[in-house]
């Protein structure tokens, strides 16, 4: 399989990625846009995650399913040559789902239903060689969870992990935790102000420093991302798309194409960070452009997510000029 080839000039060894985990939910979504609607899509966190960074590296996807997942649906992730032996299968209850619907701007949506099925479960511990796998993404999942999965890692090299709304709201104290223990947090905006208290993103970005993480992005949707580090600021914008279906599982996209944009440079310094935000950017503008994950199967999302990678590269380059001020 054919991966996203980064500078060569980044990589710690151009011929060798290192592994990741993505660990979070795997759902059936029923979605609801002002153009289309999708019933029992393939959904979750770290479906969209995994997908996405199977573009650049090895990936193992931890999660859990219930009686109704289809054969078939496993079978989309090893195409993609993902490795499912930590996809436990609970056949006591039905897989996590959820059904939106989408406002005009796709910024903004109502759930309509969650079922958490045998989300709720617990899950078995990670199969024998997952937990030295050195770069793990905690995709959105609730906090419990995602610091069950950390404490079976032994020394992982990097950390990501990403979050929402509900978990701010529901069980913060534990999601505090996480985030003290990682080295790279990932959220929006609206979540990043209700975490830090701060409307405004850049004091919002700054103050999530202070809980623990080395690094914070911040996602701003159609206005780009902020990282901040202790190394410095940095603002990407978003690649411009014309041809938006289904905005559910970007977020996930890109922090799954972040987290193996560093597995493949082995690389987790502010320019590491930097050139990988440039690439997950580019996947998760491919991944709104269809429904479900079905974008991020494609073979050919390959080299699309190469080109946009260069369209954004050159996008956000000055020239050196000489001021006449």
């Amino acid at each position: 399989m054919r991966h996203v080839s980064l500078p060569v000039s980044l990589r710690a060894n151009p011929s060798e990625s290192a592994p990741l985990l993505v660990s979070g939910t795997v759902a059936y979504d029923d979605i609801l846009t002002p153009t289309d609607s999708g019933e029992h899509l393939l959904g979750g966190s770290a479906s969209y995650a995994a997908l996405a960074a199977s573009h650049f590296t090895t990936v193992r996807i931890a999660s859990i399913v219930g009686a109704d997942f289809a054969a078939a649906d496993r079978e989309r992730f090893l195409a993609r040559e993902i490795d499912t032996a930590a996809l436990q299968t609970d056949t006591s209850g039905d897989t996590f789902f959820w059904r939106g619907r989408y406002h005009d701007n796709f910024n903004t949506r109502d759930t309509l239903e969650t079922r958490l099925g045998v989300n709720a479960h617990p899950r078995a511990p990670l199969p024998a060689g997952h937990e030295t796998t050195p770069y793990v993404l905690l995709a959105n999942d609730a906090p419990a969870i995602q610091l069950d999965l950390l404490a079976q890692m032994r020394s992982p090299r990097l950390v990501a992990a990403d979050s929402m709304n509900l978990w701010i709201e529901t069980d913060l104290a534990r999601l505090r935790h996480v985030i003290s223990k990682i080295h790279l947090f990932i959220v929006n905006d609206s979540e990043a102000a209700q975490l830090t208290g701060e409307r405004n993103p850049v004091r919002a970005g700054h103050a999530l420093l202070s809980f623990g993480a080395r690094a914070a992005i911040v996602k701003k949707g159609e206005h780009g991302t902020l990282l901040f580090h202790p190394d410095g600021l940095f603002a990407l914008p978003a690649f411009p798309v014309t041809e938006l279906r289904d905005s559910t599982g970007a977020g996930d996209s890109f922090a799954g194409a972040l987290a193996a944009s560093l597995a493949v440079m082995q690389r987790e310094d502010f320019d590491a960070i930097k050139t990988a935000m440039l690439y997950a950017t580019a996947t998760a503008s491919l991944s709104i452009e269809a429904f479900s994950c079905n974008k991020l199967e494609a073979a050919s999302t390959t080299a699309e997510i190469e080109a946009r990678s260069a369209f954004l590269r050159e996008m956000t380059r000055l020239p050196s000029v000489r001021s006449s001020f």
